[in-house]
């Protein structure tokens, strides 16, 4: 989904339908809301379709969004990230 979307009423939506869906054919989702809550979403089809494809793959899924992210190119040390993540102390004692 686009990270920007756009909101509107059900009551305004009832009056530019055709426009909403122009819209999220472009690449646009249509958040809906009902007393100011986000209650629905409007897709394209081929965005609905992309979501729903790789439900339940995560490895797919996994690599899909590390190609869309080029992971490789980001300039990250991850022994810098995780350096400080495992504590080294011994821990507590154990009676066996």
């Amino acid at each position: 989904m686009s990270d920007l979307s756009v909101q509107y009423s059900i009551v305004q939506a009832s009056d530019r339908l055709p426009e909403l869906v122009d819209q999220a054919e472009q690449g646009t989702p249509i958040e809906l809301t009902r007393h100011g809550k986000r209650v629905s979403v409007i897709l394209s089809a081929e965005e609905y379709d992309r979501m729903f494809s790789q439900k339940g793959d995560f490895g797919r899924s996994l690599a899909a969004f590390r190609h869309r992210l080029e992971v490789e190119n980001i300039d990250i040390d991850p022994d810098e990230v995780f350096k400080d993540v495992r504590d080294k102390s011994p821990g507590r004692e154990v009676n066996l």
